[in-house]
């Protein structure tokens, strides 16, 4: 009976449409799944897996196969460790502790760059060239990989979670071919510049989270709303509970 109340209230709920979204009731999950998907990309994550190997090689090793396997080494430990801490830790926490390590990840790559360009000790460039990139790695697997995706579908209503899904499902990847197709020249223009870069916007990562993004663990859907400043028809909470 309960479930067929509910559903019910689902058939009753009103359609969505794209330029839904940006109705005032909407705008800050709006923003907060948009941005996260626009900063997780323009962070650099495709661009150092896609081109991890050649990284390597730019910075000094005879090869980039050994730290191919050492990203896989660090990746899968860490994603697991990330899932584990998901729902003790909090969304908050987790995604600042992640862009926090991906920009130094970032930094300390840049770093091997600009050892390299001014002809630094050549040890240094290889060290610290693995080291950010294992550091970016295990930090981005941590949360910044999969938090947003978790984040973007607890904060829409269910009426928009469809349409908003899609729309920054749309972005995301939008930014990751933006990031992809643009790294080769970012890297002819200036390889630690583009490093630095992506650094930077790690960090703003760090403060969007800590003004914009609401934790969303163990809260109901009515109560993610209202810490928002959203107004939402009550739906069933029970339903609605984010475990």
């Amino acid at each position: 009976m309960y479930n067929q109340d509910f559903t019910e209230k689902l058939q009753h709920l009103p359609q969505s449409k794209i330029w839904d979204l940006f109705q005032k009731d909407y705008i800050h999950a709006v923003t907060v799944g948009v941005g996260l998907m626009v900063l997780q990309q323009f962070g650099g994550v495709n661009a150092i897996c896609f081109y991890a190997s050649e990284i390597f090689v730019s910075a000094g090793f005879a090869s980039g196969n050994m730290g191919m396997l050492a990203m896989v080494a660090v990746q899968v430990p860490m994603t697991t460790l990330g899932m584990l801490l998901l729902d003790k830790a909090g969304r908050r926490p987790l995604l600042m502790v992640s862009a926090a390590g991906t920009c130094l990840g970032c930094l300390l790559v840049g770093v091997s760059f600009l050892s390299k360009e001014f002809h630094w000790a050549k040890d240094l460039n290889v060290v610290l060239a693995l080291a950010g990139i294992l550091v970016f790695t295990g930090s981005f697997s941590l949360g910044m990989g999969g938090i947003p995706w978790v984040i973007m579908s607890e904060i829409f209503p269910i009426h928009m979670k469809g349409t908003a899904g899609s729309f920054v499902t749309l972005v995301s990847w939008l930014g990751s071919w933006i990031v992809s197709y643009a790294f080769n020249f970012l890297l002819l223009w200036s390889s630690y510049g583009t490093f630095f870069m992506f650094a930077s916007i790690c960090g703003l990562t760090v403060l969007f989270v800590a003004r914009l993004v609401p934790e969303t663990k163990g809260r109901t859907l009515e109560e993610i709303q209202a810490s928002m400043n959203s107004s939402l028809a009550p739906v069933s909470s029970g339903i609605n509970r984010i475990v």
